[in-house]
């Protein structure tokens, strides 16, 4: 028999709807729920431990999101044909949805928990991405699992200037603004996206209007809830709690630790001044107490130490390295800098330090992506590396992690739509974190820049990048300018923006309180504009314009579009004409075939290597036209006439006839042309005789009167 099902629809205005399903799937799950979009359906399911291990002090939340290949009709690729790892784009979506929901459970709940959400039935008209925030969402709502503030994320377009709340692949391809937005009732927690050069203003009205939107889809998880029956919350252990241990420990540490904050010390020395700050309060406790509550202890300095700093920001404006709010820390910028790669760049901004590579390769080089939801290519992309060295710590290397590949998406989406779309090249951009004191992704977007000029890609404008702060006790706020890495940490937002002189590429923000006022928003929006501005003056210093030319070690790309009953004539049998050309000349050679034309793409470093294939590719694909001249040479001798080859398609002969030769009689072909004479000839076509092609020398020459050709 089929159990109960409660369901609830969300009208979206425009002859769509999204569902919200329980009651039928993964009851054994603290809860459970099916969204469904058009034919795209997702499953998400939450469960919880009942009690946290012994020792955790966080909340240990698992959030994945998967698209299985089936919910397409699909394969996976590879040998083994089973999903494995998540792909990038997997897991930017579990991003996205980890960082609005981490901070609203309960500080003091550290139980196991886990968040899965996958896709069941993909649509093509339907981006599930857009719908994985909703569904976590509900299945928590139907939990017991502590999580009061219910929220949504929606993806938000503009096409011809109207805004369209989840569009279609193609929608957005037409739209200049691509945005996630993450928010409860009262407040937006989530912001990322990328855009092509708008403004400040019209940013914040694409909020607004996704925040009215996820409204509506929050109401609707409130009538699935009550319909479906609320569970009554369960009870866990809380965390230990000591009031007189924390007003010993305030008393102790925070006017030391305000006085440290207000010195504008740089890192390591501030660093060291609060470890001794730290052993000062240790130092009031026995060892027994010690042993029983070291852990509160060290959570309360912490909690001390973070109030301090706060206050010395709002009540003095002054900053842990002393500079202003508005104040961007010192920069220096090189190009040229690794002599062999095809562009580099460093750029630093105080104790933040990126090293930029950019290589050019062919179309072989673009990124494939193969997933259930999206096939197709990247032909940039940028990765982003963060070794641990980059901060002083010494840890085992585990492959690439989620935060390098949410960076890494940060900046790509930030350059890539100031790559010119008739750019030949495949373009990979690596970054190298070599420090690290807040600000990393943005540092990689001014190395990215350098280096893509240095390696001669003429960008359509450069790209800065900022990492905006923000600093509130509900009553004073303060937005700070180039965070550092501990206000990051101890802050009330982190948002990120990058830009050209013209308007904003890209932005990530997350928000770590509610009720963040507009105007908020908007004042941090401004201070963006002017610190991105002021960075992107300090790399023009550096490099005013790309290069009007790759280097020496970078590859020159030609691509030519050859008729495609030729493409097989320039492969060979078994690839061994393009092979033994590749070989013979230093170059790359790639063919595509687009719309019945071969488009080749030629590689090289040498400009005669590829000139090289260029005159193959002509003498493969040459086809004369009867009646026009054309320029031969003699590269054989015959007694019934001359074997002549195009200059202009080397490879290609044809027999000049005897006959042809000169209007006068000819007994020896020797007496009228040579080995290597060079001379013009005229293509006659087809002979109907000798179905063979068939050229003249004479038809070129004056017609002698009739008694000279008697003779």
């Amino acid at each position: 028999m089929i159990p109960k099902v409660s369901r609830e629809v969300i009208d979206l205005g425009d002859g769509r709807s999204i569902s919200i399903e329980t009651g039928k799937l993964a009851k054994q799950a603290d809860g459970s729920v099916v969204v469904q979009m058009g034919d795209a359906m997702l499953l998400a399911t939450v469960v919880s431990a009942r009690k946290a291990t012994p020792g955790v002090d966080f909340l240990p939340l698992t959030l994945d999101y998967r698209e299985k290949f089936a919910a397409a009709g699909r394969f996976p690729g590879g040998f083994f044909k089973r999903e494995a790892r998540p792909s990038d784009s997997e897991v930017l979506t579990m991003r996205l949805v980890d960082r609005v929901l981490r901070p609203l459970f309960p500080k003091d709940y550290h139980a196991e928990t886990q968040v899965m959400i996958q896709l069941m039935s993909h649509d093509e008209n339907v981006m599930p991405d857009a719908l994985a925030g909703l569904a976590a969402s509900a299945a928590l709502s139907l939990s017991d699992i502590p999580f009061s503030t219910l929220i949504s994320e929606v993806r938000v377009a503009r096409v011809d200037g109207k805004f369209i709340i989840n569009p279609s692949r193609t929608q957005l391809e037409l739209s200049d603004i691509d945005m996630m937005i993450g928010a409860s009732k009262d407040s937006i927690a989530m912001v990322e996206g990328e855009m092509k050069e708008i403004s400040e203003a019209e940013m914040v009205e694409a909020i607004k209007f996704a925040h009215e939107a996820i409204k509506i889809q929050i109401e609707a998880q409130e009538r699935l809830v009550a319909a479906f029956g609320k569970k009554e919350v369960r009870t866990y252990e809380e965390e230990k709690e000591d009031e007189a241990i924390y007003e010993k420990v305030k008393a102790a540490a925070y006017n030391l630790c305000y006085a440290i904050a207000k010195e504008g010390t740089a890192k390591h020395e501030r660093t060291a001044q609060f470890a001794e700050v730290k052993e000062v309060v240790k130092s009031l406790f026995t060892e027994e107490e010690l042993a029983e509550n070291g852990d509160l202890i060290s959570k309360y300095f912490s909690k001390a130490n973070k109030e301090a700093v706060r206050n010395v920001i709002l009540d003095l404006g002054s900053r842990l390295d002393g500079r202003k709010t508005t104040e961007i820390r010192p920069i220096w910028a090189e190009v040229d800098y690794l002599p062999s790669v095809h562009g580099s760049a460093i750029f630093t901004r105080g104790e933040t330090q990126a090293l930029a590579t950019a290589t050019l390769g062919t179309s072989r080089e673009a990124n494939q992506i193969d997933s259930p939801s999206q096939q197709g290519e990247e032909k940039f992309y940028l990765h982003y590396n963060f070794p641990p060295f980059s901060t002083g710590e010494a840890k085992p290397l585990r492959g690439t992690s989620r935060r390098e590949v949410g960076h890494g998406n940060l900046a790509q989406r930030a350059l890539k739509n100031m790559i010119p779309a008739d750019c030949p090249y495949t373009i990979r951009v690596v970054s190298e974190v070599l420090e690290s004191n807040g600000s990393s992704s943005m540092a990689t977007v001014c190395a990215g820049t350098l280096s893509l000029m240095d390696a001669g890609i003429q960008m359509i404008k450069p790209v800065s990048g900022i990492a905006m702060g923000l600093i509130t006790d509900g009553d004073r706020y303060a937005v700070l300018s180039d965070i550092l890495g501990d206000e990051d940490h101890l802050g009330d937002m982190d948002f990120k923006v990058t830009g050209t002189a013209d308007g904003i590429t890209a932005c990530q923000m997350d928000i770590k309180i509610e009720g963040l006022a507009y105007n908020i928003m908007e004042a941090a929006l401004a201070q963006a504009r002017d610190g991105r501005l002021h960075i992107l003056g300090k790399i023009i210093e550096t490099l005013a314009a790309p290069r009007p030319t790759v280097k020496k070690y970078a590859p020159k790309i030609i691509k030519v579009t050859i008729p495609g009953q030729f493409i097989g004539a320039l492969i060979g049998p078994g690839g061994k004409v393009i092979q033994e050309l590749q070989k013979a000349t230093g170059t790359t050679i790639v063919i595509n075939e687009e719309n019945e034309q071969g488009i080749v793409e030629i590689l090289g470093t040498d400009p005669d290597g590829i000139e090289t294939v260029l005159r193959k590719i002509d003498s493969l694909t040459f086809k004369p036209q009867v009646g026009e001249a054309y320029d031969v040479k003699v590269i054989k001798m015959l007694d019934f006439g001359a074997v002549v080859e195009y200059l202009a398609a080397p490879g290609n002969e044809v027999l000049l006839h005897v006959s042809e030769l000169a209007w006068e009689r000819t007994e020896n072909v020797s007496d009228v042309v040579k080995m290597g004479d060079t001379f013009q000839v005229k293509y006659l076509g087809i002979d109907p005789k000798t179905r063979k092609e068939k050229v003249s020398r004479k038809a070129l020459l004056p017609r002698p009167p009739r008694e000279e050709r008697k003779e």
